[in-house]
């Protein structure tokens, strides 16, 4: 099998060395570097790359302006690599939302002497991304598709009257950003059940995100980063490098942040979510969803919310990023449902009344 090509796109050339001799210690790819977001698209059409890496803060053309004439003109996987300051949060949430892939952390910084501390995050990012289904070309159709779907969606179909449904869970890692603000951004202010979101993320992502989704929802978004009721009307997003779980306090169901599990690969945990609320809620009054991303979790739980006879819904290949955790949902038989992406609000939207 020929080396996965990439194209490393940084300003500081010794960040363009480290992230180059990362990859090539690897053993699989063929590496090439770019000093800016211009010289990236100039390098593009000859090298080919089958995925490149990019910097957010640079000369001449800065990340965001470069991926954007990727996706436009000759779309490619690309992973954001980036220090994780909050103004650089909400850039790269915008990147993921424009079609970028993934993202890895600069842990110290831009210019981060340090970087070997994710090398093992930053191969398996560019590995995956080598596979990966692009998002962006299809955002604009997939959203009249989902507002088209639920218009068309008849009343009384399922089960779907208010009050069946005490709680909705989603569950997503590569690609879920971008995924999550369409999605949840199509669902109606008369939402039946809050909604809890377990979004493989860092911890300095989770904020930008709510606020962002709060912006764009009109159920009201909020971050767990404290003991909190819930509510109808509400999206609780777990907070990164932790845990999210549900919990009952006097009559009461809360969601809160607790430490990440080390029985648990992935956090915020999809598994420990979904867990945790089977304690407190049959499973019939529950809906869940596992969206695009790596690995498994949630399968194993979601499987079980189905088999008490809840409701689940699989992410559909043809739409996934990366068909990790759905498929693994779907392959378990713990599927109700297998939907592409822009019909998943619209059958939420139809159960949850």
């Amino acid at each position: 099998m020929p080396p996965t090509s990439v194209l490393v796109v940084d300003d500081s050339a010794l960040m363009r060395r480290a992230l180059k001799a990362i990859l090539t210690a690897a053993g699989d790819f063929e590496v090439h570097t770019a000093r800016n977001g211009v010289d990236a698209l100039d390098q593009l059409g000859r090298v080919r790359p089958d995925v490149v890496t990019l910097d957010i803060n640079m000369p001449e053309m800065d990340g965001l302006t470069c991926l954007a004439k990727i996706m436009e003109e000759s779309p490619v996987p690309v992973v954001m690599v980036s220090s994780l300051t909050e103004h650089n949060a909400l850039v790269t949430l915008e990147a993921l939302e424009l079609g970028a892939v993934d993202y890895v952390p600069k842990p110290g910084g831009t210019v981060s002497l340090n970087i070997d501390e994710v090398a093992v995050e930053l191969v398996s990012k560019v590995r995956s991304a080598a596979g990966a289904r692009l998002r962006g070309a299809g955002r604009v159709g997939a959203r009249i598709r989902a507002q088209t779907a639920r218009a068309a969606a008849a009343p009384g179909r399922d089960i779907g009257a208010v009050g069946a449904v005490d709680l909705v869970l989603i569950g997503s890692s590569t690609g879920g950003p971008g995924l999550l603000t369409e999605l949840l951004s199509e669902l109606p202010a008369t939402f039946g059940a809050p909604l809890v979101v377990a979004q493989h993320i860092p911890a300095s992502f989770t904020a930008p995100l709510a606020r962002r989704l709060d912006e764009t929802c009109a159920l009201r978004v909020h971050e767990v980063d404290r003991i909190m009721n819930l509510e109808r009307g509400n999206i609780y997003i777990g907070r990164g490098n932790a845990d999210v779980v549900v919990a009952r306090r006097t009559s009461a169901l809360i969601v809160k942040s607790v430490p990440a599990a080390a029985d648990y690969r992935w956090h915020p945990s999809v598994d420990r979510l979904v867990a945790s609320a089977r304690r407190y809620i049959d499973p019939r009054r529950m809906v869940c969803a596992l969206l695009t991303g790596m690995g498994d979790d949630g399968a194993t739980e979601m499987a079980a919310v189905k088999e008490g006879g809840g409701r689940t819904i699989a992410e559909a290949e043809e739409t996934a990023v990366v068909w990790g955790m759905p498929g693994e949902l779907a392959r378990r038989g713990g599927a109700s449902v297998v939907l592409p992406s822009y019909e998943i609000a619209a059958k939420l939207a139809d159960w949850v009344r």
